[in-house]
């Protein structure tokens, strides 16, 4: 069989495009190098993150006693924008390798045929055009924005007095960080929903195309377990929005007197949301595979009963020549082949997502919170609780 192969699905790309990319081309700042991407990412800190430093020394906020929570010992803004802001830049070039990836394994794979070739590409030029679009950049700026108007006060910290207030008007750094450092952050994390809903809309545009799955393939997905590893790629997005929430928790709990009981919810939540929203691609093809796997059970079903009813009459009712013996025979094998396969098809997934991309995406949401745990946690129980485990 000869080999499919696509243009477009080679040079395929949800990060490039929009808005954002026609700007960059306009400034010559297109060049997707490691160092360019590290560059970006430097910018990208020194626009949000110094001047909040600068502004609030200017006005005495940034250490010191003035304020409850001076800009240096505010745990949710210096994790949001030293941290969590770098790795939605830096995981950029990797996550998007990882989709071309994914997208080529259709036709590479054989689950794309040539006859199905044109409506597989006709799926990556509308998914394109689609994030091409200047419209759903406008409308991520405009959300991005929008709540600096609307809330003037930090998650989880309503109570203590802090570096963004000033004589009960916005400090200089709360101006900055309002209008800037915060919309900023939220447009490059709006931008990643944005994708993944794109990558969600072509896996249920692709999964609509007559693909050739195979039921009994050793994935347990009909040839779609390649997907489940591709989900691997989020554990940095994952462990970003997981450092945001991790900051604003020991905020509440450093100074606005929470307990780690209070706020176990909003860490399980997080977690919860992120797992749901990163499976979400996998499931608009369950009930592709629901289908396949009801339609191979009762054909493997059917092709099984038939095998087991001939080996019966030939080895066991003694239907059979003098000559022929059972050790080695091929009777043999192909029912432990046939039985093996059957087994297969019925253990397929019809979510293609294996235990160990779970596991990992849990790891990357969950990490962020053990600093949480220790900081809330008393050292003498921390010291009861290893010496417990050393038991």
């Amino acid at each position: 069989m000869d080999e499919v192969r696509s243009s477009l699905a080679e040079s395929f790309s949800l990060a490039h495009g929009g808005l954002v990319d026609r700007l960059g081309a306009r400034l010559g700042r297109l060049a997707r190098t490691p160092a360019q991407v590290m560059r970006r990412a430097l910018f990208a800190t020194v626009v949000t993150w110094v001047p909040l430093l600068i502004l609030s020394q200017v006005e005495d906020l940034a250490f010191g006693t003035a304020v409850t929570v001076t800009f240096l010992r505010d745990f949710a803004v210096n994790a949001r924008f030293l941290v969590a802001l770098p790795i939605l830049i830096l995981a950029e070039p990797t996550i998007d390798r990882w989709w071309r990836t994914l997208v080529l394994e259709f036709p590479r794979s054989g689950l794309i045929s040539h006859a199905e070739l044109g409506s597989f590409e006709a799926v990556i030029e509308r998914i394109t055009r689609l994030r091409d679009r200047l419209l759903p950049d406008a409308a991520l700026l405009v959300a991005a924005l929008a709540p600096s108007f609307l809330i003037k006060t930090e998650l989880l910290m309503t109570g203590a007095s802090n570096w963004h207030v000033l004589g009960g008007e916005l400090s200089l750094a709360g101006w900055w960080f309002d209008l800037v450092s915060t919309p900023f952050f939220r447009f490059l994390l709006l931008r990643w929903v944005w994708r993944m809903c794109l990558w969600t809309l072509f896996m249920w545009r692709v999964s609509r195309i007559k693909l050739h799955l195979a039921p009994a393939h050793t994935d347990l997905a009909a040839g779609l377990g390649f997907l489940s590893e591709g989900q691997r790629a989020f554990d940095s997005i994952v462990f970003a929005g997981g450092v945001v929430v991790a900051g604003q928790v020991v905020n509440a709990i450093a100074y606005e007197g929470a307990t780690l009981s209070s706020v176990q919810f909003i860490m399980l939540a997080y977690a919860l949301l992120a797992m749901t929203f990163l499976v979400a691609p996998l499931l608009v093809v369950a009930p592709v595979l629901w289908k396949v796997k009801k339609k191979a059970c009762l054909e493997f079903g059917a092709l099984v009963t038939q095998h087991d009813q001939l080996f019966d009459a030939k080895w066991i009712r003694g239907q059979r020549s003098p000559e022929d013996v059972i050790l080695g025979n091929a009777d043999a094998s192909s029912l432990a082949d046939l039985g093996a396969a059957f087994t297969v098809v019925k253990q397929m997934r019809i979510v293609p997502i294996d235990k160990p991309t779970l596991i990992s995406l849990t790891v990357a949401a969950g990490l962020p919170m053990v600093p949480v745990v220790l900081f809330a946690t008393p050292a003498n129980e921390l010291i009861g609780a290893v010496l417990k485990m050393l038991a």
